[in-house]
């Protein structure tokens, strides 16, 4: 699928008009040597009266938009097209060091990897740690590749995935209790059990990309969330818990952060009754170049309503 055109939509409902504050956007895919935008469209309203794009500390897009007056509907109507193009996640070359756990990161990389490394979330009874070390071969080294494709599956096949709509993220030790979560949730417990032994994790986010081929097929595509580990010698390689996929095959990147809180898709604020907020919709499409046409001109094109977090 070399062109795809995204349509994301995220609609909030108020029982009357509100006051907007400043909102955040993270819509805009990362540019990469696989994954690279040709264009993009972002409609507001009610219209914002600045909006302004910066990089954040990781280089994600951010957009920020600021508003005055009062609503009772606010809507972002983002639509982009990028080539897309990831290479199969096959023979991946890795450092002779680095092919087996544990191993050292070197002294050139490890300043720039630390915060990746360290945990960032309480597991006072080490239950992750546990849990991580029972993927540990005990009749020798266990390799580097293995040992993430071993988690991978292991949540993809153990573990009961829910569509979550409450904000938040679960702690991994209790994703690892309950058995079940969301795929942030899943990407979020790989990625501090592969911490736990060692290895350099980041979280991502962006869109899961399932595209329409043709008139009579059902749109696909949602936001998603995944893991990413930094393997010397193939650099930052993508593993999908959630679907147990290795690689950016179906994966639109968007946000590569330390910590899924530094990643949420939209978020701001808004000032009136507690009541008065009815609720969100988010509805995301994906279409190959084939149906991109009338996508792009604003034509009505099928799309998939999820609902999601704020």
């Amino acid at each position: 699928m070399p062109v795809l055109t995204i349509r994301h939509v995220t609609t909030y409902r108020y029982r009357q008009p509100v006051a907007f504050g400043e909102h955040r956007m993270m819509l805009r895919p990362r540019d990469a040597h696989d994954q690279q935008l040709i264009e993009s469209r972002l409609d507001i309203s009610p219209e914002p009266i600045s909006l302004r794009f910066i990089h954040d500390a990781f280089g994600n897009h951010v957009g920020i938009a600021r508003f005055s007056g009062r609503a009772d509907v606010l809507r972002f109507d983002s639509t982009i097209r990028l080539h897309h193009a990831p290479a199969e996640a096959l023979g991946i070359e890795i450092e002779d060091y680095a092919r087996t756990v544990p191993f050292c990161y070197s002294a050139e990389e490890m300043p720039d990897l630390a915060r990746c490394i360290e945990r960032h979330h309480v597991d006072p009874d080490n239950e992750v740690d546990h849990w991580a070390r029972k993927f540990l071969r005990r009749d020798g080294p266990t390799g580097t590749f293995e040992l993430l494709a071993a988690l991978n599956k292991a949540i993809h096949e153990q573990f009961t995935y829910l569509l979550r709509h409450e904000k938040g993220i679960q702690e991994p030790a209790q994703t690892l209790r309950l058995g079940r979560g969301s795929c942030r949730d899943f990407a979020l417990l790989m990625i501090e059990a592969a911490r736990s032994l060692g290895l350099a994790a980041r979280f991502a986010s962006g869109y899961l990309a399932l595209p329409v081929t043709g008139a009579d097929e059902p749109p696909g595509g949602a936001t998603h969330a995944w893991a990413q580990f930094y393997l010397p010698g193939a650099g930052w390689v993508d593993f999908d818990p959630t679907s147990g996929s290795v690689g950016r095959r179906n994966l639109v990147t968007v946000a590569v952060v330390r910590d899924p809180r530094q990643a949420l898709p939209l978020h701001g604020t808004w000032v009136g009754f507690p009541s008065d907020h009815l609720g969100m919709t988010v509805d995301v499409s994906v279409i190959t170049a084939e149906a991109s046409a009338a996508a792009w001109a604003g034509d009505a094109a099928p799309r998939q309503r999820t609902r999601a977090r704020r």
